[in-house]
């Protein structure tokens, strides 16, 4: 009895030293742990979408692929499988499994020496603690700080809180953080569309997802999921046909539909600087932002598909550069199929193939392809591939293969199954391709928001992010014309003022040469009509307009309309020497036909938060009317116009007209065939260095540009009309297809009158060409009275930077007519 007493006594002591030395601990490690209160405000990194104009997806921007589902949204299923892979006594423990925790000590005991893996007893309420709060550290301090967490998130949430944070939390492989996305990714399925056996799958996954790989290590993935069957079975969640069924199942995984991404990469790297800079990155890659963007799939596709068959087009007639690669003859002999997989395609290559020539005939070119497969490329296709010389300019034509390719070279090609007369290839005939190095851009955007529709910012954004559409700064040259002629018109000329188009001469100052602008063509024409002016884009006449109105007025227009800050106030930048971007340019245009009001351009409509709410619209406007709460026949709701007026909409619309006939018989007249209403305008500036062609119907305005992205000269010849001009072309005919033929908006205060196009004048019986010319109400001419020459009074110009005035013979600058006693009308 004394010893039972004292044994009993002893046990005691030690139980209370125990006991003390657990609080002890607790107290210890209770100190300084996590603030668990952040649980209940938990938003998980969340996936941030952009899409197109028309819903459809166009980017995904997100350091964890992961789609937040509320519990209640969680199908029993899921839940059960992962409550018997992980925690069976989930709804019964306050924390801590001690049962669990015995069993495995127990167990680890067992297994000492045995190398097999430490079996662990942590609850699910225990892996929130670990994954929210604490890291992966493997420590005894560690566990002992999870327990207590444990502890405390049990007391402070309810078990479907705890359980809806560890299933969106979790990480289960192939990129997957929460079961919704995995579900998703390992068998493209919503969570309610799962069967037994893919729920055990997942719910097998926690512990080391590597290590249950579906198709790397199919064996233990299909132990480790029959196993979490059995445990559903067990917990009274299956039944035994249920189990065996699903035991008896293939691990069938599939691979995640793509969704349709519309292809539009310039644009979205656009959007995403955009986000970032407001929202900071980490809201865009974590914020799950729902972004309205303002693309138009369609008119993208069409926009990259024109830019890159201009520049491909552009590339061709200035020769071939020679191949990609080039293997040694006896390489290609003795395994040419192996030595072309070893040559990279390059970046920008799209759909073309890689092959490498084999042999040369007087007739084709035998190529093996990357495939193993061969082919022949005739000479008719190798016929544009002269040598490329200095300057664009280009070598004899070749007459034979071999002018052009050599044994061993490695050059793309595409599959061909025509010639250019419309006569059928064999099959396996291909054609010689070459990536260009010319680079451009297009811009299409709605003039009466500036919505911004479509954008290709080059040839290829997986060999250049660089947007030329807006990041590239160029001289627009004679695109800026129209804004000279503008000031004009809000100065007091019409479109029938005559300026004088003859030779003119500035000096620079001391040690600088003389400054001679000339016309395109090299030629004078003599007084002419401004209309005329800005349909043939004459220098000259520019040049004494600018002169005449002061460049100061110039560059007021130039900042008005977007073009510039703060625009050099010298007369060579009245010809576009300024450089600027296509996007301003474009933009410009666009308040030129939507009556001088100005836009803001946009790549965003709306941006949505997490929760739904609109936390950004680029469209302010206030609208009480349009939400009623039912239609009860009352009017449509009409918004409040709040542009502001930049350019008088007369003047506007003039210059709308002028380039419409610059279209129709000028610079752009090639947009003639088209057959709508089209206005436009050409650019080009010094040694053919950029190419330019800017102009709009009367609800798109298109914008296109080309040229080196290391400023060289494109060639002589390769004005804006010729390597821009059908690029705009092309995407305008794929753009207006099948839309109605809408005629520019005429503004009042305008008066449509009859004219010569030659003179600008009331015409006279017989006389041909004539046009409708747009003047403001009380400027038309009102008869055609005696028109002999009359004596003009001088627009003397006032001294400016750099000017010293004409050494040319003493001529007018601008021509304005004094009318002669008993004669009436303006001429």
């Amino acid at each position: 009895m004394r010893f039972l007493l004292r044994l009993f006594g002893l046990l005691m002591v030690l139980a209370l030293l125990g006991a003390g030395g657990a609080v002890a601990v607790l107290h210890h490690y209770g100190q300084d742990l996590p603030d668990y209160g952040q649980l209940a405000d938990y938003e998980p990194p969340i996936v941030t979408r952009i899409h197109a104009g028309d819903g459809r997806l166009l980017a995904e921007y997100a350091e964890q692929k992961r789609v937040f589902v509320p519990v209640d949204a969680i199908p029993q299923r899921v839940k059960q499988a992962f409550i018997s892979a992980e925690d069976q006594e989930f709804y019964q423990h306050p924390g801590v499994d001690f049962k669990a925790l015995l069993r495995a000590v127990v167990t680890n005991v067992r297994n000492l020496g045995s190398n097999r893996r430490p079996v662990g007893a942590s609850t699910i309420t225990q892996q929130v603690a670990k994954n929210f709060l604490l890291t992966n550290e493997v420590s005894i301090e560690r566990k002992i700080k999870e327990a207590i967490l444990a502890f405390r998130i049990e007391q402070a949430y309810s078990k479907d809180k705890i359980l809806e944070l560890y299933l969106n939390e979790i990480f289960l492989g192939q990129r997957s953080y929460g079961v919704a996305a995995a579900s998703l990714n390992y068998f493209n399925k919503s969570l309610d569309e799962l069967s037994v056996e893919e729920a055990a799958y997942l719910a097998a996954l926690p512990k080391a997802p590597n290590n249950y790989h579906p198709t790397r290590r199919t064996e233990a993935a299909v132990s480790r999921r029959n196993w979490v069957i059995g445990r559903m079975l067990e917990d009274g969640h299956i039944g035994h046909a249920d189990a065996e069924l699903a035991a008896a199942q293939p691990l069938a995984t599939a691979v995640r539909a793509e969704t349709e991404i519309v292809k539009a990469d310039f644009f979205a790297e656009e959007v995403r600087r955009d986000l970032e800079r407001i929202y900071g990155e980490d809201e865009l890659y974590g914020g799950g932002l729902s972004v309205q963007t303002t693309i138009d799939p369609t008119l993208q596709r069409h926009a990259d598909a024109a830019l890159r068959e201009g520049l491909i087009a552009y590339d061709r007639r200035h020769g071939w550069r020679g191949p990609v690669a080039q293997l040694d003859p006896a390489v290609v002999e003795a395994d040419w199929a192996a030595a072309l997989k070893d040559v990279p395609a390059p970046a920008a290559s799209g759909h073309w193939q890689r092959a490498v020539v084999l042999g040369l005939s007087a007739k084709a070119a035998a190529v093996g392809l990357a495939d193993g497969s061969e082919g022949r490329i005739p000479m008719a296709e190798l016929a544009w591939a002269r040598p490329t010389l200095k300057e664009q300019k280009v070598g004899e034509k070749p007459r034979r293969p071999s002018d052009v390719l050599a044994v061993g070279d490695v050059v793309l090609v595409e599959a061909v199954s025509q010639n250019s007369d419309g006569q059928d290839y064999e099959a396996g005939t291909y054609g010689l391709r070459q990536i260009p190095a010319v680079n451009g851009g297009l811009i299409a955007l709605d003039p009466h928001t500036g919505r911004i529709l479509a954008m290709s910012g080059g040839y290829s954004y997986s060999a250049s992010v660089f947007n030329r559409a807006i990041q590239a700064r160029r001289q627009p040259g004679s695109a800026f014309k129209p804004f000279v002629y503008l000031a004009a018109l809000d100065n007091g000329y019409t479109p029938s003022s005559i300026v004088l188009d003859a030779p003119i001469v500035f000096d620079q100052g001391p040690g600088q040469e003389k400054w001679k602008p000339a016309n395109y063509t090299s030629k004078f024409y003599g007084p002419t009509t401004l209309r005329i002016g800005l349909e043939k884009s004459r220098n000259l006449m520019t040049v004494r307009l600018a002169q005449a109105i002061g460049m100061e007025k110039v560059a007021e227009y130039g900042r008005r309309f977007g073009l510039y800050d703060d625009l050099p106030q010298v007369l060579s930048m009245s010809l576009g020497a300024g450089e600027t971007t296509l996007l301003q340019v474009t933009s410009a245009y666009a308040m030129l036909v939507n009556g001088g009001k100005r836009v803001v351009p946009s790549l965003i409509d709306r941006v949505q938060n997490a929760n739904g709410e609109t936390i950004y619209r680029h469209d302010t406007r206030a609208c009480p009317d349009c939400r009623p709460e039912r239609w009860e026949g009352q009017a449509m709701p009409r918004l409040p116009d709040t542009r502001e007026q930049v350019a008088d909409p007369v003047s506007a619309y003039q210059i709308v007209a002028m380039l419409q006939g610059a279209v129709q018989r000028g610079t752009g007249v090639r947009l003639a065939s088209l057959g709508r209403p089209l206005a436009g305008k050409t650019g080009t500036t010094n040694d053919y260095r950029d190419a330019w062609f800017v102009g709009f119907s009367p609800d798109l305005a298109i914008g296109v540009y080309v040229g080196f992205d290391d400023p060289k000269t494109l060639g002589k010849g390769e004005a804006g009309s010729r390597a821009a001009l059908p690029i705009w072309k092309a995407f305008a005919e794929r753009a207006f297809d099948g839309k109605p033929r809408t005629p520019f908006r005429v503004p009042p205060g305008v008066r449509l009158v009859k004219v010569a196009h030659a003179s600008g004048q009331l015409p006279r019986p017989g006389e041909e060409k004539i046009i409708l010319e747009a003047f403001r109400e009380g400027s038309q001419p009102r008869s055609t009275g005696n028109r002999q020459l009359l004596q003009p009074v001088v627009r003397q110009p006032s001294a400016q930077q750099g000017e010293v005035g004409e050494t040319a013979p003493a001529t007018p600058l601008a021509v304005e007519p004094t009318p002669i006693p008993g004669q009436s009308g303006i001429y």
